[in-house]
């Protein structure tokens, strides 16, 4: 049974200030590789179980691939981060979920988790131009216990 942690409408801005509210979802415009900065949620208060970090993307012209990021920072360990590699969206799609997963052990609690939105290169070439558009809506935080 999972709990949720937290939920986040587009009443909460985000972080990073290129993402803007269009409506019920935020909209990330872009025109380079990069990392969009979403929310923090400080001291989450879990441990042993799996952390996931869900949404839902929707992509217009993308020639970029786009994909969830989360990072838990731990006292005295640094940040370690998970990211949305298996949830690519690129080109132009409606609205799809993403979920990815960050596994914490038993006396494992993080005191800071970071969302993120990113948008890479496509090809061996990471330098080459990224253009489009990327929708993001129904974002929360949730929780699985382990067992």
């Amino acid at each position: 049974m999972s709990t949720t942690l937290k939920t986040f409408t587009t009443a909460v801005p985000t972080i990073s200030k290129d993402v803007v509210a269009a409506g019920d979802a935020w909209l990330a415009a872009c025109d380079k590789p990069q990392t969009f900065r979403l929310f923090e949620v400080p001291a989450p208060g879990v441990e042993a179980g799996t952390v996931g970090y869900r949404a839902r993307l929707k992509t217009e012209g993308l020639t970029g691939r786009a994909y969830l990021e989360m990072w838990c920072r731990f006292p005295g360990r640094g940040e370690f981060f998970s990211k949305g590699l298996a949830h690519v969206v690129t080109g132009t799609n409606d609205w799809v979920s993403c979920e990815i997963p960050f596994l914490l052990k038993k006396g494992e609690q993080p005191d800071l988790i970071r969302l993120n939105l990113v948008v890479a290169a496509v090809g061996i070439i990471f330098k080459k131009a990224v253009a489009g558009k990327i929708w993001l809506k129904d974002v929360e935080l949730v929780f699985h216990p382990g067992p």
